[in-house]
């Protein structure tokens, strides 16, 4: 009785998580109106007739939110330029990022590249006279198996043959996968069988990193758990999070040139002033910045001069 309980409400718990996180991978573009054409309003007068302009109020208004924001996002980045403001980075240095949402930045409000951005602008504002490339290969949505196929790819494969060093964040969407495979029939052993795959694919992505090139350490940045805020009194997802992220680990550890990041300690407890509030799973301009000054912490030694 008390195993049936337990799968029941893992059941239960993950078809929630599943609409949830539907927006998480399967987000749609932004539509230019508000609304389909049905629930578009009716008009009231004449075709001819235009809306009348804001007030000065409202636009006074709409400035002063307008230049709010951008004053939040200015302390954003300013305090990793703090942070960064002595680091002084070789010559000739290029970093290649690749792997899923976290890595292309979806979240970051400023379209800037989320974590690898930060990096990039104060890299490049630290150092106006040094020749430096970053390059994101960042795509929503990707899992192991695609990444290990976009590998195959010209044009990635020469940029980390060519790179000093190699950022990496992929497993999230393998996670997701399981829910959406198995959420009428759902339990433990579903994420348990899965993650064996997940190991192999991800001992392969390392493994073909190296051969295409054995002298750049790779930097592969840990999960985190954005189930906490919505379901933190069931462990058995907080435990499923944390097996995944130390199966990364525990692998990550076995090659001298790779390297783990973790990141799930910026985020627990802290969800809801570091997840976006669209779908509340990928990262802010605020969290993109705490992975950024992580990341930066642990690669420092590797591109100082």
């Amino acid at each position: 009785m008390k195993k049936w309980r337990w799968t029941a409400s893992i059941l239960l718990t993950l078809i929630l998580a599943f609409f949830i996180t539907a927006s998480f991978i399967y987000t749609p573009e932004k539509q230019e109106s508000s609304g389909t054409p049905d629930e578009q309003p009716l008009e009231t007068g004449p075709a001819d007739v235009v809306e009348q302009p804001e007030t000065e109020q409202e636009e006074a208004a709409a400035e002063e939110d307008e230049n709010a924001l951008g004053e939040g996002l200015r302390d954003v980045f300013t305090s990793v330029m703090d942070s960064a403001r002595d680091l002084f980075i070789k010559n000739d240095l290029t970093v290649v990022a690749i792997g899923d949402s976290l890595t292309q930045g979806v979240g970051d409000g400023t379209d800037n590249g989320g974590y690898v951005g930060i990096l990039e602008d104060n890299f490049t504002n630290n150092n106006d006279n040094t020749s430096l490339e970053v390059i994101n290969y960042g795509k929503r949505g990707n899992r192991t198996d695609q990444m290990l196929k976009r590998m195959e790819d010209e044009e990635i494969s020469r940029s980390i043959e060519q790179a000093d060093i190699v950022l990496i964040t992929i497993g999230a969407n393998d996670v997701m996968k399981v829910v959406k495979d198995n959420f009428t029939n759902l339990n433990y052993q579903d994420f348990r069988d899965e993650r064996d795959g997940y190991e192999q694919r991800l001992r392969e992505i390392i493994e073909k990193t190296q051969h295409l090139n054995d002298e750049a350490p790779i930097y592969f940045v840990g999960l985190y758990n954005p189930f906490n805020q919505y379901f933190d009194n069931i462990p058995e997802l907080g435990k499923i999070m944390g097996d995944w992220n130390e199966a990364s680990e525990r692998i990550i550890n076995t090659y001298d040139q790779a390297h783990f990041i973790p990141v799930r300690d910026i985020f627990d407890g802290n969800e809801e002033e570091l997840l976006w509030e669209e779908d509340h799973f990928h990262p802010n301009e605020q969290g993109y910045k705490e992975m950024a000054e992580r990341v930066l912490a642990h690669i420092r030694e590797d591109i100082e001069e």
